[in-house]
């Protein structure tokens, strides 16, 4: 699967993206944020990584690397997850390398995404989350059209910090999508 926009192309991983996954993920700036990615972060888990994504049902969730054209680096990661058609919904999420972020990537990356669960995938809502105290995430997320939809309470044990987090929930319906990169 590719989907592209003016500076970024989001694809299957490769396993040539081992060492630019471990760049970006053996890092706690970015790695606390997530759920399942321990710290530190290393090749093997890169590798498992990549392994455990090869036999994924596309049915039911696409892992996506976030490449940047200008030099065909991988510089983060988004998924499409707990897809449900009969009920037209899916979630997700996303990481940025931190070197590349606050050039806007993470906002193309999950817009360009969100356009194609809603246009291609033809699903009718977006359900996403972000770790209590991860504003940049939640900004993201409101700019693309997102509500705040509620928080569930030390929701995860975060591996990075072993700590349990709480989630915020937000929700993003079709006709609300702000479509930012078209």
């Amino acid at each position: 699967m590719i989907i592209e926009s003016k500076r970024l192309i989001l694809r299957n991983w490769e396993d040539s993206d081992i060492q630019d996954l471990v760049e970006g993920l053996n890092n706690i700036n970015v790695s606390k944020w997530m759920t399942s990615v321990p710290f530190p972060y290393t090749e093997k888990d890169a590798k498992n990584f990549i392994e455990h994504i090869k036999k994924q049902d596309e049915n039911h969730k696409i892992s996506l690397a976030i490449v940047l054209k200008e030099n065909n680096k991988v510089i983060g990661g988004t998924e499409i997850r707990n897809i449900d058609k009969r009920n037209g919904t899916a979630g997700g999420g996303i990481w940025i390398n931190e070197k590349y972020q606050k050039n806007g990537y993470g906002t193309e990356a999950f817009c360009i995404r969100n356009r194609y669960i809603f246009n291609e995938m033809n699903l009718r809502r977006i359900e996403n989350g972000y770790f209590k105290d991860n504003e940049k995430s939640h900004k993201m997320q409101l700019k693309l059209g997102y509500k705040d939809e509620g928080i569930k309470r030390k929701k995860f044990l975060c591996m990075a910090t072993n700590e349990y987090v709480d989630e915020c929930i937000t929700g993003l319906l079709k006709e609300e999508f702000i479509d930012i990169y078209k």
